[in-house]
């Protein structure tokens, strides 16, 4: 299907993008830490239990901080960067 200016797949094309792009934001906020953990908590100090250094190689917060951590929620933008569909047809 032609779209105006655009090649054919164009759009699908932008689709396959921006759904890599959001599997490769998910996959690296879900990566595990690496290296030697810490024994206490990179922000308030406190004394990283032992069974979480060992279930966790590479932690460095305690669990109340990462909690706390995992609690906020980022802002993103809710607009396509590679531009709408309305922004194609003008």
């Amino acid at each position: 299907m032609a779209g105006g200016w655009s090649r054919d797949g164009a759009v699908q094309d932008q689709i396959d993008a921006s759904i890599a792009d959001e599997l490769k934001r998910m996959q690296q906020a879900r990566r595990a830490p690496v290296g030697e953990s810490l024994t206490h908590c990179a922000e308030c100090e406190e004394e990283i239990p032992e069974a979480r250094r060992i279930a966790l190689p590479g932690v460095k917060l305690c669990i109340d901080c990462q909690q706390e951590r995992d609690g906020q929620h980022t802002q993103r933008g809710g607009i396509n960067r590679r531009g709408s569909k309305d922004s194609q047809l003008k």
